[in-house]
C-alpha cells in the first residue's frame, strides 16, 4: 500500500478530532452550495436553540445571518483581517439586536461558550469553495454551529522536501489571498505534513507560526508526536478558549490592524493564572518565561480572561512595570491591543485614589508609585496583581509597601532573566511553597529557541588590542551597579578611572568605532538590519558618535539615546529629545528605508526596547548577571530572514555572558554559539555536500558538468538529502560572510549552489528545505552566474520540424531530455511567480518524476518535454515585455497622480521614472521569490520615496509595491 496525504496525515487529523467529540462529515454531504462559507441551516438552528427572543419568532435568525453575510460581502474593501474582527464580535456575543421587549436590544448568541458540547461540532474533508470561475479545496475544515473556524492543510509525510511550510503557505499566499471570504469567520489555520504541526491567524507571516504543545507532548518529529499536538489544540474546550479569551486585534506600527492569537507557552501561563485565583487557596506564583518569548502579551491575555471571568466579579487587575516612566512595551502592547477598561495610574495620588475608590478596571503602574502609601489602599480580594521584570522589583521597601496596600491581593511574578540559585528573594517573594520547583510555569531560553520565538544568539570577539585587561574590568565591576540610578552609576564610573582612561583612549575609540562600521557594512547592513551600540557612559556615547560621523561621512546613520540633565555639557544637550521625539527617532530606527542605522545607549533601550529588525549589538560596557541577559536578548526577536542575534564583544565577557545564562542549566552554552565554532564546521560541511559527487569534474561547465552533477542525485530521496546539507551549508556561509576564511571554499560553494538551484523544483514545491537563497549567497551567484551563460535554443528545438525529428531519433536521448530539462528549468525561473508558468513547472515536476520511476523511456520522455517547451514558448510569446514596461509605467502613474495633493511635492512623471530606473537596475529574474529580491526592490522603492518626503505613508509603499511586483 501506498502512503499518502490523504490516508496518513488528513485521516489522522480527521479521527484526532473525532476523538475530541467532533462529529465526522464528508464535505460533499453537507448542506450548503459550493459558494457558500457558511452551513446556514446549522447557524440558524444555533441561534434559536441558544437564544430564547429567537426562538419565539424563528425569522430572526435570518435577520442575524442577513448580517453576517454583509460582513462577507464587505472583505473586498475592509480586508481580511478587519472582515475578520467584525465576524469575532459577533461569535464572541459583543453584539445585540432589538429583539426584546419593547425592541429592546439584546445579546445574539451564535456560540455556547460555558458547555462546548452544547454546539454542533463538525469536522470534514473535501470542502470544495467556489467564487466565480475559481474553485479551491480545502483538507480539513472544522464548524462550529456551521461556522468553518479552523482550516487545516495537510501534506505528503513521505517526501523530506515538502514540510508543513508548504500547506501553510498555500493557506497564507494562495487561500486567503484568492479566497478572503472563507477566512472571515476563521479562529486560526495550522498545516503539518506529519513531523511538525505550525498554527497562525490570518494574515500572520509564516516565520511566526507556531506549535502547540502542552505538559504531556514537548517532542515532535513523528506522526505520534503530531497525533498528540492536533488532539490537545483540536479539544473543543480550547478552540473556543482561543477564540474568545486568547484572540485580540491591535495596531501596528505602520498603523495596519493585525489579529494576534496565543503561543502555548501563553495558553498555559494565563490559564494556570486564572484557575489559582478562581480557586482562591494559594495567593502568588511565579511565571519564568525567557526574554522575547511574549510576556507583554501573557499579561494582556491574562488580563482579558480575568476581567472577563463570571467567577470573580468584575475584578481590578494590577500591572506593575519597573521603570521610572509608564510608556513601556507593556503599556504598548496594552494600548495597540486595545484592552477595554485600561487607565495607566501617573502619578501616586492617582494610583491612591483609583485604589481606595475601588475602581474596577485595568491599572497599568510602577513600583515606585507605592513609595509613599500608607497604611492599607484596598484590601478586596479579587484584586489581582503581576508584577513585571519580578526579579529586580520586589527588592526592599517598594515591594513591602504594595502587599501593605493589597495585604488580600493576588501576586503573580513575570520575569524573563534566569534567577540565581543563590538569589531567594524572587522565589521568596512570588514562588509557592505549593509549586515543586518554586515557579507556576517555565518557558526556557531552550524551548524558545527550538519553537522559533526566539533567535540563537552569536557571539564575536574581535582583535585583542581593542580589549581591556581583565584586572580593570573586575575593578569596574566593583565600582559599577546595577542597582544605582544612572547619575550615580556615572559619578561611579568615573572613580573607576582606571577603566575609563583605558575605554577613551582616542585610539581606541577610534580603532572600535572602525571595527563597528567596517563589520556592520560588510557583515549586517546587506541583509537590511540594524545595530545597537552600547558604550561605558554617556561621555563614551558622544566620542563614539563622533568618530561614527568623521568615518562614515554620514551624521544620519546615527543617533544617541540617553538622558541628558540641566548640568550637561553642551555638546551632550544636542542630543537631547522629548518623549514623543524619541518614539520617532525609535520608528525610524525601526523602519527598514530610513537611513538610520545605529542606535548609540549606555543604558536606555537595554531593557524593554523592542526593534525585530535589530540584529547586532556591538558591546562596550560591562555588565553583569541579568542586566546582561536583557540587554543582548534586544537583539533575538524574530524577523523576516534574520537566523540569530549578534554580540560583538569589544570588552571581555564572554565568559559572563556564558554565566549569566547557566543560572540554571548547561544546556544553554550550547545555544550561545561562538563564531569561532562555526568556522570550523564550515569546511566539514562543504565536504559533506561534496560527497553526494564523487568522481564529478568540477571543472567541466555548461551542460556537461551539470548533468554530471545532476545524475549522482537521480532521485526525490537523492536531492531532498542533499537540500538539507546544502541549507545548513547556507546558514553556515550566510552566518560568516565576509570573513577571510571563506575564500578557501567560495569555489566549491558557488558550484553547489548552482547544483542546488538546479535540481530545485519549479513549481516551488517543499519551502521549507528548498529555501531561497541568502543575500551574501545571491551577491556571491550574480558576480558569477555559469548558469546564465548556457546556450539556450528552445526556440530552435521547437519552431524547426526537421530539427524535432533529429532530435527524437538522437542516439542519447536521455541525455538530450536532461539538458532540454535544464534549459526549461532556467527559463520558467524568469516567469516565477506567474501562475501560467507554475503550472508548466509542475508538468514538467511530473515528466521527470515519471522518467525517474521508469514510467517513460528516455524517448518519451524527452517528446513530453519537446511538448512543454513548445507550450512555454507560445506562453512566453503572450507576454510582450514593451507592453508590460508600459503597463508598468501606467499604474505607477496613476498611482501617485492620484495621491498627489497641493502640500505633496512632487513631479508626478520624476517620481515615476526615479523609480523605474532604478528597480529595473536592481531587480533580476525571479527576484519576487527571493528574500534579498524583495528586500533589494523594497529598499529602492523605500529610498526613491524618502527622497519625495513620501516615506512615512505605508499604504502608498504597499500600493507601489504591489504594482512593482506586478509589472516588473
Amino acid at each position: 500500500m501506498t502512503f499518502n496525504e490523504a490516508n496518513t496525515v488528513e485521516q489522522m487529523v480527521l479521527d484526532a478530532a473525532v476523538s475530541n467529540g467532533w462529529t465526522y462529515a464528508a464535505g460533499p454531504s453537507l448542506s450548503r452550495q459550493a459558494s457558500d462559507v457558511f452551513v446556514e441551516s446549522s447557524m440558524r438552528q444555533a441561534l434559536i436553540k441558544l437564544n430564547p427572543e429567537i426562538a419565539e419568532q424563528p425569522d430572526r435568525a435570518d435577520e442575524v445571518i442577513y448580517k453576517l453575510r454583509a460582513i462577507l460581502l464587505s472583505v473586498q474593501n475592509d480586508g481580511l483581517v478587519r472582515s475578520n474582527e467584525a465576524l469575532a464580535e459577533w461569535i464572541k456575543g459583543d453584539k445585540t439586536m432589538p429583539f426584546g421587549p419593547n425592541g429592546e436590544h439584546t445579546t445574539v448568541r451564535l456560540v455556547d461558550f460555558e458547555t462546548p458540547s452544547n454546539n454542533e461540532l463538525v469536522v470534514c474533508n473535501q470542502w470544495t469553495y467556489k467564487v466565480g470561475q475559481l474553485e479551491k479545496r480545502f483538507d480539513v475544515v472544522l464548524l462550529v454551529n456551521g461556522l468553518p473556524i479552523i482550516i487545516g492543510e495537510a501534506k505528503t509525510p513521505v517526501r523530506p522536501a515538502v514540510t508543513w511550510v508548504d500547506g501553510a503557505s498555500q493557506v497564507h499566499d494562495d487561500y486567503e489571498e484568492s479566497v478572503p471570504a472563507m477566512f472571515v469567520p476563521n479562529v486560526f489555520s495550522f498545516a503539518t505534513e506529519g513531523k511538525a504541526l505550525r498554527y497562525g491567524s490570518v494574515r500572520m507571516p509564516l516565520d511566526i507560526w507556531g506549535p502547540w504543545r502542552d505538559s504531556d507532548n514537548q517532542q515532535e518529529g513523528s506522526l505520534a508526536d503530531v497525533r498528540k499536538s492536533v488532539t490537545s489544540i483540536l479539544r473543543p474546550e480550547v478552540v473556543l478558549d482561543i477564540l474568545q479569551n486568547f484572540t485580540i486585534f491591535a495596531t501596528d506600527k505602520k498603523h495596519c490592524r493585525i489579529k494576534i492569537i496565543c503561543r502555548y507557552q501563553q495558553y498555559e501561563g494565563t490559564n494556570l493564572i486564572v484557575k489559582r485565583v478562581v480557586e482562591g487557596q494559594i495567593k502568588k506564583g511565579l511565571i519564568w518565561h525567557f526574554q522575547g518569548s511574549g510576556k507583554s502579551l501573557l499579561m494582556v491575555f491574562t488580563s482579558q480572561k480575568l476581567r472577563m471571568h463570571p467567577v470573580l466579579g468584575n475584578p481590578t487587575v494590577l500591572i506593575v512595570v519597573d521603570r521610572i516612566d509608564l510608556d513601556t512595551q507593556i503599556t504598548a502592547t496594552f494600548n495597540a491591543a486595545d484592552v477595554p477598561n485600561m487607565i495607566k495610574a501617573e502619578s501616586r495620588e492617582e494610583l491612591q485614589t483609583l485604589l481606595s475608590q475601588d475602581v474596577r478596571k485595568v491599572i497599568i503602574t510602577t513600583i515606585h508609585k507605592f513609595g509613599e502609601a500608607e497604611g492599607v489602599l484596598n484590601s478586596r480580594k479579587n484584586v489581582i496583581v503581576m508584577v513585571d521584570e519580578a526579579h529586580r522589583t520586589q527588592e526592599g521597601d517598594l515591594g513591602r509597601k504594595m502587599r501593605e496596600a493589597l495585604p488580600n491581593a493576588f501576586l503573580f511574578g513575570l520575569t524573563g532573566t534566569p534567577i540565581n540559585r543563590a538569589d531567594k528573594n524572587t522565589f521568596w517573594a512570588f514562588g509557592a511553597d505549593e509549586d515543586e520547583k518554586g515557579y507556576l510555569s517555565r518557558y526556557t531560553f531552550q524551548e524558545s529557541i527550538r519553537d522559533k520565538a526566539t533567535l540563537p544568539l552569536h557571539f564575536e570577539s574581535p582583535e585583542i588590542k581593542l580589549k581591556i585587561d581583565k584586572d580593570a574590568i573586575d575593578d569596574a565591576y566593583k565600582q559599577i551597579t546595577g542597582d544605582l540610578s544612572e547619575q550615580d552609576r556615572d559619578d561611579l564610573a568615573k572613580r573607576a578611572a582606571k577603566m575609563a582612561v583605558l575605554v577613551k583612549s582616542p585610539e581606541r575609540v577610534r580603532g572600535v568605532v572602525e571595527h563597528i562600521v567596517d563589520h556592520y557594512q560588510s557583515k549586517v547592513e546587506p541583509n537590511g538590519f540594524k545595530a545597537q551600540v552600547v558604550t561605558f557612559d554617556r561621555e563614551c556615547c558622544v566620542l563614539y558618535k563622533d568618530a561614527m560621523d568623521d568615518i562614515t561621512g554620514d551624521p544620519d546613520c546615527s543617533a544617541i539615546v540617553m538622558h541628558v540633565t540641566q548640568g550637561d555639557p553642551d555638546d551632550w544637550k544636542v542630543h537631547q529629545r522629548s518623549r514623543d521625539e524619541e518614539e520617532k527617532l525609535l520608528d525610524r530606527f525601526r523602519d527598514p528605508g530610513d537611513p538610520l542605522k545605529y542606535l548609540i545607549v549606555t543604558s536606555k533601550l537595554l531593557t524593554g526596547f523592542d526593534a525585530p529588525i535589530l540584529q547586532v549589538m556591538y558591546l562596550d560596557k560591562p555588565m553583569r548577571d541579568h542586566n546582561l541577559l536583557q540587554a543582548i536578548c534586544r537583539t533575538n526577536r524574530i524577523y523576516p530572514i534574520k537566523t540569530h542575534g549578534l554580540i560583538v564583544d569589544y570588552i571581555g565577557i564572554f565568559d559572563d555572558v556564558a554565566q549569566a545564562l547557566d543560572f540554571d542549566e548547561k544546556a544553554v552554552q550550547q545555544i550561545i554559539t561562538n563564531l569561532d565554532e562555526v568556522k570550523k564546521d564550515l569546511p566539514k560541511q562543504v565536504a559533506k555536500c561534496l560527497t553526494f559527487f564523487p568522481n564529478v569534474d568540477r571543472t567541466v561547465g555548461g551542460y556537461e558538468g551539470l548533468i554530471a552533477a545532476q545524475d549522482c542525485l537521480p532521485d526525490n530521496e537523492k536531492r531532498d538529502a542533499f537540500a538539507a546539507e546544502y541549507s545548513l551549508l547556507g546558514r553556515i556561509w550566510e552566518a560568516l560572510s565576509p570573513d577571510p576564511s571563506l575564500s578557501l571554499y567560495e569555489a566549491d560553494y558557488r558550484w553547489l549552489t548552482q547544483i542546488y538551484e538546479s535540481v530545485k523544483p519549479p513549481s516551488g514545491n517543499g519551502k521549507l528545505l528548498w529555501h531561497v537563497l541568502g543575500a551574501k549567497t545571491i551577491d556571491l551567484i550574480h558576480q558569477n552566474t555559469e548558469l546564465d551563460t548556457v546556450q539556450d535554443d528552445i526556440e530552435t528545438l521547437v519552431m524547426d520540424a526537421e530539427v524535432l525529428e533529429s532530435v527524437l531519433g538522437a542516439p542519447d536521448p536521455g541525455k538530450k531530455g536532461k539538458k532540454l530539462a535544464i534549459q526549461l528549468i532556467a527559463r520558467l525561473r524568469k516567469h516565477a511567480g506567474d501562475p501560467k508558468f507554475v503550472d508548466l513547472g509542475e508538468r514538467l515536476e511530473k515528466i521527470k518524476d515519471r522518467h525517474e520511476k521508469g514510467l517513460i523511456d528516455s524517448k518519451q520522455f524527452l517528446k513530453q518535454l519537446l511538448e512543454l517547451a513548445k507550450d512555454m514558448v507560445e506562453a512566453e510569446q503572450q507576454v510582450d515585455p514593451e507592453e508590460e514596461q508600459d503597463k508598468a509605467i501606467a499604474a505607477l502613474t496613476e498611482l501617485f497622480t492620484e495621491v498627489k495633493t497641493e502640500d505633496t511635492p512632487v513631479i508626478v512623471e520624476r517620481i515615476v521614472k526615479d523609480i523605474d530606473d532604478i528597480v529595473r537596475v536592481v531587480r533580476f529574474p525571479g527576484w519576487q521569490n527571493t528574500s534579498a529580491g524583495e528586500r533589494d526592490v523594497q529598499k529602492a522603492l523605500r529610498k526613491t520615496l524618502l527622497k519625495y518626503k513620501l516615506h512615512k505613508d505605508q499604504e502608498l509603499f504597499d500600493r507601489a509595491y504591489g504594482y512593482i511586483r506586478q509589472y516588473y
